[in-house]
């Protein structure tokens, strides 16, 4: 009986993957809505391959992680300047099939936008724009399970320039891994605040770091999305069972 901590453990997770699961069970039915409303072809096709059932165990799923490089953090204010995709399942990630995106901005680059993430005016100017090139990362998205670090960006960058140049939203099912950080890492416990524990780092490269992955570039969109990928499997592998629905982890 001494394992008894672990096996209440366990049930209670259960019961939390069933309640999530009824939550975010919409997600199929907005999809399928959504394929039968667009008027744009690439929407149509993106959104008629559907997604997965929310018992649908995280070993199971094709996966692909999606970074954004931005002018700023204001989906009103600020552009996509450069889009990075990976797909990957839990236990491999094939690397040449990864893509990597060139977008020509809205508004114009700002310099410290320059600085993080290294794209000048001169490797913009010839850059396709956002609806030139949306149907070719919405192609690599299709069918798969998208994966992100900080869903604020790539959920609201994404829907605002669709908004923009297709006058539809996009929106569909992520996994945040910085959202699992949150969960495993700030939550304090009284005694910590009392002893002046400070909560850690969530940005992606910190992440890695407690995971013992390698330091990679920062702010590339390919590179975060591969680092992204490798952050998820070390995530799953330490706090997850291969059988954990993806209704827990999408939001």
């Amino acid at each position: 009986m001494r394992d008894w901590p672990q096996r209440l453990q366990k049930h209670y997770r259960r019961w939390q993957w069933h309640r999530r699961g009824r939550l975010v069970s919409e997600w199929p039915a907005y999809l399928a809505d959504r394929h039968g409303q667009t008027r744009d072809d690439r929407l149509a096709h993106y959104f008629g391959a559907g997604t997965l059932d929310p018992q649908a165990p995280i070993s199971e799923v094709p996966l692909v992680a999606l970074d954004i490089e931005t002018t700023g953090l204001d989906p009103s204010r600020d552009s996509i300047v450069s889009i990075g995709v990976q797909p990957f399942t839990l236990g491999r990630i094939p690397v040449a099939k990864s893509r990597y995106w060139v977008v020509s901005p809205q508004r114009a680059l700002s310099s410290r936008s320059v600085v993080y993430h290294r794209l000048t005016h001169s490797d913009l100017a010839d850059a396709p724009r956002f609806d030139q090139i949306v149907g070719e990362v919405l192609e690599q998205l299709a069918g798969r399970l998208v994966v992100v670090h900080y869903t604020r960006i790539e959920r609201e960058f994404l829907d605002a320039a669709a908004r923009h140049y297709l006058k539809e939203p996009l929106l569909f099912p992520l996994i945040d891994t910085m959202a699992i950080e949150a969960w495993q890492h700030r939550r304090l416990t009284w005694f910590q605040r009392l002893i002046g524990r400070r909560p850690v780092s969530l940005r992606l490269h910190p992440s890695r770091e407690r995971y013992h992955l390698p330091p990679y570039q920062a702010h590339h969109a390919l590179i975060d999305a591969l680092a992204t990928a490798e952050l998820l499997q070390a995530q799953i592998a330490r706090h997850y069972a291969p059988d954990t629905p993806v209704g827990v982890l999408w939001e």
